[in-house]
C-alpha cells in the first residue's frame, strides 16, 4: 500500500522560506541508447523513450499524472526543487522542462505534493502538505508561477487533514478528499485522527466539509483517490472500510457516491471471493460506467482492473499475475485512461528486470472484454524509470507518464510511449 509521509509533512513548518526562483531546465539531446528508445513487442509495436530525468534540483519523486494545457504538460514532484519541498513543473512534448513553482513550506505555503493538478480556466489547482497547521493545503498557481493558498486544513473534528488526492471542478466548485481528519472514527488523537473527509471549496477559498468517513462495516476509511463527476453525482473509492473480507478487520475498501449537498452512500464493498481489494486510484467514467484498479485482491492478490455499472454490478475485468507468472504487472496504484475503446494504465510493480524479483512496473492495455497486453516493462537503471505511481495521458496516440524512481538521478522520470 502507499506510504503516506506524515512525518515529512509536519516538518515543513521548520523549513525557512526562500524566494521563488523559476528555472528552465532543457534536457540535452539523447542518443537512442541513453534515451532508452526501444521497441518491445508484447502483442503490438510501441516505442518508449525517457523525456526527462529528475535529478533533485529540477524535482524528485513524481507521484501524480500529468495534465495538458495548451499543448504543454504540467505536473508535480513530491520532493526536490529549490527548497527540497516539491515543485510544479512544465514540460514540452519534446522534453524541455521549466520549474513553474518551488514550494516553500512553513505556515504560509504548501509542501510535498502527492497529487496532480487540474486546469480551471487556465489556472492550475492542486493539493499539498504544509500550510498553517502543517497538515495540508489547497493551492492555485498560474502557469507563470504566481501561487496562492486557497485553504489550509485544520484537522480535528471540523476539518480534513493530509490531502493526497487530486481535485475535480464541477461548475466552478472544486471537490476533493483528505486521507485523515473529520474525527468521526478511526484514530481519535493527533494529526492523523479521523477516517478522512470529502470537501468542497469555492474559488474564493470558502471550504465546506461534506462528509466525514466513519469507517468500520458501514463506511469507508482513508480515501486516497480523487472524485469523478457523473451527471452531478460524485463517485470515489476508499482503500479500507466496508467490513467485508480481508484479514484487516476494517475491510477491503469501498466505492461510494456523494451528492453535492453531502448525502453519501456506500455502493460497493470490495473483498468477496475473487474481487479486488484496496483501491487507491480515481475512477474513470465511460458513458456512465465506472472503471478502476485495485492495488490488491483478484485471483492472485496482486490487483485488478474492474468495472462498476450504475445498477450496482461490479465485476473484475482482469486480475494481475505479477512478475513470476508471465512477467505480468502487479499492484496498480494509478487509475485508467480510455483511448479509442482501450484502457491504458500502469502498475507499480510486476513485469521484470528488478533485482528483488517483484518487477519494476509496467505499462499495460486492457480491452473492454478483459484481454490484457503488456506494452512496456520498466528496467530501473540509470537509463530508465521504475515503479510508476501515476497514470497516463494520451496526446495523439502518444502516452505520457511519470515513474516514481529510476532514471539517471534515481529520482524518477517523465516518459512517452508511441503506439
Amino acid at each position: 500500500m502507499r506510504i503516506s509521509r506524515f512525518g515529512r509533512y509536519t516538518l515543513c513548518g521548520c523549513v525557512a522560506a526562500a524566494m521563488l526562483a523559476g528555472c528552465g531546465v532543457s534536457q540535452p539531446s539523447l542518443s537512442p541508447s541513453v534515451a532508452q528508445l526501444t521497441r518491445e513487442r508484447f502483442g503490438r509495436n510501441v516505442a518508449y523513450r525517457v523525456l526527462l530525468n529528475f535529478t533533485g534540483t529540477n524535482g524528485e519523486y513524481p507521484e501524480a499524472s500529468l495534465i495538458s494545457v495548451n499543448d504543454t504538460l504540467y505536473g508535480t514532484t513530491y520532493d526536490g526543487g529549490q527548497n527540497s519541498l516539491g515543485t510544479v513543473f512544465a514540460i514540452t512534448p519534446s522534453g524541455t522542462q521549466t520549474i513553474v513553482y518551488n514550494f516553500k513550506g512553513g505556515p504560509k505555503d504548501g509542501a510535498l505534493p502527492e497529487a496532480g493538478l487540474i486546469d480551471v480556466n487556465g489556472t492550475l489547482l492542486g493539493t499539498s502538505g504544509g500550510g498553517a497547521k502543517g497538515i495540508g493545503t489547497v493551492f492555485e498557481v498560474t502557469t507563470s508561477g504566481n501561487e496562492t493558498i486557497l485553504h489550509s486544513f485544520k484537522g480535528g473534528s471540523g476539518d480534513g487533514s493530509f490531502p493526497v488526492a487530486g481535485l475535480v471542478d464541477v461548475n466552478g466548485t472544486v471537490y476533493g478528499t483528505t486521507l485523515h481528519g473529520g474525527g468521526a472514527g478511526c484514530r481519535t488523537r493527533g494529526p492523523t485522527s479521523g477516517c478522512g473527509t470529502i470537501f468542497s471549496i469555492a474559488t474564493s477559498g470558502m471550504e465546506t466539509v461534506l462528509h466525514q468517513f466513519a469507517g468500520g462495516s458501514k463506511d469507508g476509511e482513508y480515501p486516497e483517490a480523487g472524485l469523478v463527476n457523473v451527471d452531478g453525482t460524485l463517485y470515489g473509492t476508499t482503500p479500507f472500510g466496508g467490513g467485508v473480507g480481508c484479514r484487516d478487520v476494517h475491510g477491503c475498501g469501498t466505492i461510494f457516491a456523494i451528492t453535492p449537498s453531502g448525502n453519501e452512500t456506500i455502493i460497493h464493498n470490495f473483498g468477496r471471493a475473487g474481487d479486488g481489494a484496496n483501491p487507491q486510484a480515481t475512477l474513470l467514467n465511460v458513458d456512465g460506467t465506472l472503471y478502476g484498479t485495485t492495488h490488491g485482491g483478484g485471483r492472485y492478490n496482486l490487483g485488478t482492473v474492474f468495472k462498476f455499472t450504475p445498477s450496482g454490478n461490479e465485476s473484475v475485468l482482469y486480475s494481475f499475475k505479477g512478475a513470476r507468472r508471465g512477467k505480468d504487472g502487479a499492484e496498480p496504484v494509478a487509475g485508467l485512461i480510455n483511448s479509442n475503446g482501450t484502457f491504458y494504465g500502469t502498475t507499480y510493480s510486476g513485469g521484470a528486470n528488478c533485482a528483488d524479483g517483484r518487477g519494476c512496473g509496467t505499462v499495460f492495455a486492457v480491452s473492454t472484454s478483459g484481454a490484457e497486453t503488456i506494452l512496456y516493462r520498466f528496467k530501473d537503471h540509470n537509463e530508465d524509470g521504475a515503479a510508476p505511481k501515476a497514470g497516463l495521458i494520451d496526446q495523439g496516440n502518444t502516452l505520457y507518464g511519470t515513474s516514481y524512481r529510476g532514471g539517471t538521478g534515481g529520482y524518477g522520470t517523465v516518459f512517452l510511449l508511441s503506439l
